[in-house]
Order: structure tokens, then sequence, then C-alpha cells
């Protein structure tokens, strides 16, 4: 089948014709319903738990750094330059390694943890997504590469959902390079529509809400 052809049958589907203007979009259409902080917390917990994942609630940082430092259990683990985990002191937790300046010494440090420790520009209450902006601060591969993750979350970050994600930032590409949305743990059921966790990322993860 030629070119023409296809593009003719793309144009009849759409109901346009050869060399008519593309029509302007519609106007984005936000809606942030209002939600308390309490709901948010628990939304997020409903959603994560509901896709297998695990959540804590910390009542302040030196709890955070308790509970990651139980769920460790002597596990090693690579901590991200996130300002909120330094808050914590979990970069100084034993068997923590953080503080990376150089990419191929990350890569490795990851690559051989069992644990990725970072923190979360966002969450969303109704999905349970973390919202994790690539930076020097917060290095993707940290929460990719690791079997496990854990993200210890400030309460005060949780946004309703996607919407509210996107009023508060419209333009993401203008703020980072990369934007990683995580929603439960790694699945895939690309195999014979087999559900199999940690293919394509951690099968593990914890999140924890701090506030």
């Amino acid at each position: 089948m030629s070119r023409e052809s296809i593009l003719h049958r793309v144009r009849t589907a759409l109901g346009r014709l050869e060399g008519e203007a593309i029509a302007d979009p519609p106007d984005v259409r936000l809606s942030v319903p209002a939600m308390e902080r309490e709901a948010r917390i628990a939304g997020v917990r409903r959603a994560v738990e509901a896709l297998a994942g695990k959540t804590h609630r910390a009542a302040n940082a030196e709890k955070a750094r308790t509970l990651v430092s139980d769920m460790l259990a002597g596990r090693s683990a690579v901590a991200s330059n996130a300002p909120f985990l330094a808050e914590c002191g979990i970069p100084n937790l034993p068997g923590v390694a953080g503080g990376f300046p150089d990419g191929a010494v990350l890569r490795e440090a990851c690559a051989s943890a069992a644990v990725g420790i970072t923190s979360a520009d966002y969450a969303l209450a109704d999905t349970g997504t973390l919202v994790l902006l690539s930076s020097r601060e917060e290095a993707r591969m940290i929460s990719l590469l690791p079997p496990a993750h854990i993200a210890v979350v400030p309460a005060g970050r949780i946004l309703t959902g996607l919407d509210e994600l996107f009023t508060v930032l419209p333009l993401p590409a203008r703020s980072t390079s990369s934007m990683v949305m995580i929603t439960g743990p790694s699945r895939t059921g690309d195999i014979e529509m087999t559900l199999v966790r940690g293919v394509h990322g951690p099968g593990e993860l914890t999140v924890i809400v701090v506030g």
C-alpha cells in the first residue's frame, strides 16, 4: 500500500481534507479537588498497599530514621543526596552509602546495593505515585537499579493527583531532564500474561510518610 493511500485513509477516518489546517488543541482543563492532608496521606498509603507496596507513618525525622534502620536490617543501601534524607540523618546510618559526585561510582554502588533510598519531590494521593525529578540531589538510578526501594516523603509534598501536579509543575522539562513516576513495585506481564515483579526495577517498594 502506498504512502498516499495510507494518508488518505487516515484523513478519511479523521474526517479531514487534504491540506486542511489542523485545529487548535482544546484548552487545558485541570481540576484539583479539596482534600485535607490526612486524607491525602491515607490515599497514598491505600493506593501503594493495593499495588503490593508497603507503607509506614513516621511522626518526625528521627522516627523515620529509626524505621529505615530497622527495615535495612544489615542490608547494604545507597541513599540519594536529597536534603530531606540528610535532615533525617539517613545517609549516616551504618551500611548506607551516599554523597556520590561521580556517575560511574554511583552506578557501581547502585548495582551492588540491596536497597535504594530516596525522598520524592511529590506523591499523588489518588494513585500512590511517587514523582522524582532527576537532579544532583535525586539521581534516578537509585530508585531504579537496587532490588528494593525505600522512599521517605514529607507529608507536605502529597498532592491530590496529576491535575494538581501539573498545576504546581506545568512545564516539567524546564525543571529537569527526567521526571520519574513510580506507581508501586516494578511489574510486567509481558511473558505469557504472567505478572512478575522486579524485572524492570525494584520488586519491593516501601513508602514512609513523615509528619
